[in-house]
């Protein structure tokens, strides 16, 4: 009775997917690919489609589609390249969503450094600060915002390290080779709780909104089934838990034409 109950289990299972499962390759930004990793085995266990993921700064991956890179979608960490994509004639015309509003923290992993008035940075009580670079992440973009608008960028350049991409920032700062660094919220926070270290969350008010969207390059069935799991209810509440935001206006799973 016991076989038989689980021939028939994995007989309904078989059923409830495609015939022919297919391959997705995707272009996601540094700062969501835990998330999407998670968004990724969701979607091939619900579907049998399997979710090739790459990651890298916004700006590189953008020169790779238009390059020809072989993805079916690209999960960006900013609107603009998005936007270019489907203006240039690249993306699948009114594909285009937002997916994640990003939120930008300074983080140390010393408990004691990061205070409210965040003196060890208006001070210059580092050797050196960790940030993206801000000509190709937008993280890094919104982290020289900050600096500019506390009138601290030219003074802290030269004690500046640029990650290619908000994960090697935040690797500077992780391994102690910067005392602290503008990171990305996703990175150092789950489930309503922060990493351990001390953390100053930066004012929406101090930085561009970083609203990062997504977009399909290739228009087939598996690639639009997983944009489709993205905006699903279940998606919205894990995105949500890694700290993402979502303004009036502009919900995490609005469609932008």
């Amino acid at each position: 009775m016991g076989k038989y109950i689980q021939r028939a289990s994995l007989a309904v299972l078989l059923a409830s997917l495609p015939l022919s499962a297919e391959e997705v390759r995707v272009a996601v930004a540094t700062n969501f690919i835990d998330v999407m990793t998670q968004l990724s085995r969701q979607f091939e266990a619900e579907t049998g489609h399997k979710v090739i993921l790459s990651s890298g700064a916004t700006g590189k991956l953008y020169a790779q589609v238009k390059n020809k890179a072989p993805f079916d979608a690209f999960f960006s960490a900013d609107e603009a390249r998005p936007l270019l994509l489907e203006q240039e004639g690249v993306a699948v015309p009114g594909s285009r969503f937002t997916y994640a509003l990003g939120k930008l923290v300074l983080w140390s992993p010393d408990p004691d450094y990061i205070d409210e008035d965040q003196s060890a940075l208006r001070e210059q009580r580092f050797r050196f600060l960790s940030i993206a670079n801000p000509a190709t992440a937008p993280y890094g973009r919104a982290a020289r915002e900050v600096l500019e608008h506390l009138g601290l960028w030219h003074q802290v350049r030269t004690q500046t390290v640029r990650g290619e991409n908000i994960g090697q920032a935040y690797q500077y700062v992780y391994s102690g080779n910067a005392q602290l660094g503008f990171v990305a919220k996703a990175q150092v926070y789950r489930q309503g709780e922060y990493a351990d270290g001390s953390y100053w969350q930066v004012p929406d008010a101090l930085y561009s909104p970083i609203i990062q969207q997504a977009v399909l390059l290739k228009d087939t069935e598996a690639a639009r089934a997983l944009l489709d799991h993205v905006r699903s209810p279940q998606a919205i509440e894990l995105i949500e838990s890694y700290g993402y935001g979502a303004e009036a206006g502009a919900p995490i799973a609005r469609h932008l034409h």
